[in-house]
């Protein structure tokens, strides 16, 4: 698909601005999906809480190996998009280094090599931190964080988590001379390119158009067609754009998260797997061998990602032992372990031969 410059439509010079209040269209009152329990937690031998969701697993086929709760309902996936809106990028003449291109894909952390690599972006287009639109923010990781406020650091949109994905995306509008100043609107070149490419990636029509937390459109599609699309990425031959960005995303997973993040330490402890985290309870995972998987968390607690998750990749028979050293924290009492995050005995509504 392509956008030539001189037949694109671009948004009136305050879109941007207007961009949050005019997504192309919002999902109807749809009835809440029926999530199931997929994680507990325990203290001391009681369950004290439990987190409900939905997932699927599928095979590069497109068979279903294990689903629970209602992975065809449609969801926000958050920064889970963030590898595909890589691929538009990619579509619109992107050229960087592996490292940056990992960075593109990023929810950061906010260390010294994320702020300098997304300046990087910028400067290789002639462009300042003045072109960004996303939203300013702190460090997201917790160390990272604590020591730019140690530093008399406040909010900037470079420190922000998407800053890598918004310098690409400016920088794409140099590269074809789209006006940079808008770039967010829904109907700027660049987010139509990045509709269609998700749209392409999933196999399904967006159910909604929001807004990010950063500021980019946001597209609803299912659990089923989010793993559809991981499961694409991850077994793509690396001289395909989708190949290019699995393979800068898992060369360089430190750019991708940081480091003490799960993501980036799920990525070396698996060859081959492709993962990528999401607000309000995402992860996707995509295997070599095209097999995808997506799960949702309904209440939106990053704690209870990574306990179900590693349990399904156990069922789909991913090494144990690598497993293994990613088990999440001890539930704490007094500062001692007395409980644990664990996978729930959760209801598989269909599955395949594992």
């Amino acid at each position: 698909m392509t956008h030539p410059k001189e037949t694109a439509t671009m948004p009136a010079p305050n879109a941007q601005a207007n961009a949050t209040q005019a997504p192309a269209h919002q999902a109807d009152q749809a009835p809440a999906p029926n999530h199931v329990p997929l994680v507990e937690v325990t203290r001391d031998g009681l369950v004290e809480s439990i987190h409900y969701g939905s997932l699927i697993a599928i095979a590069a086929d497109g068979s279903t190996l294990l689903e629970a709760g209602q992975p065809d309902a449609p969801m926000y996936p958050r920064s889970s998009l963030k590898p595909m809106q890589a691929v538009a990028l990619l579509k619109a003449g992107l050229d960087l280094p592996e490292n940056l291109l990992a960075l593109t894909a990023a929810s950061h952390s906010g260390a010294k090599m994320h702020r300098d690599g997304a300046t990087e972006i910028l400067k290789l287009h002639g462009l300042t931190a003045e072109a960004l639109a996303n939203s300013t923010d702190l460090p997201y990781g917790v160390a990272e964080r604590e020591e730019w406020l140690r530093a008399g650091n406040g909010p900037t949109q470079i420190a922000q988590n998407c800053s890598g994905k918004h310098a690409s995306m400016t920088a794409v509008c140099v590269i074809n001379g789209w006006p940079v100043e808008g770039y967010l609107h829904p109907e700027h070149p660049l987010q139509v390119l990045v509709r269609d490419t998700v749209t392409e990636l999933t196999g399904e029509e967006a159910a909604a158009v929001s807004t990010d937390g950063c500021g980019t459109p946001l597209f609803a599609h299912s659990l089923h067609g989010m793993a559809r699309a991981y499961g694409r990425l991850a077994a793509a031959d690396e001289d395909t754009l989708e190949g290019k960005v699995a393979h800068a995303m898992r060369r360089f997973p430190e750019m991708v998260a940081g480091e003490g993040r799960d993501v980036t330490a799920l990525m070396r402890a698996v060859p081959g797997l492709l993962a990528k985290d999401g607000f309000e309870g995402l992860q996707l995972v995509g295997l070599p061998d095209g097999t995808g998987l997506a799960v949702k968390i309904s209440d939106g607690g990053d704690r209870a990602r990574m306990p179900v998750t590693l349990e399904v990749l156990r069922r789909l028979g991913v090494d144990g032992g690598s497993l293994d050293t990613l088990q999440s924290p001890p539930v704490l009492g007094g500062g001692l372990p007395v409980g644990e995050l664990r996978a729930a005995e959760f209801s598989v509504t269909n599955q395949g031969q594992l």
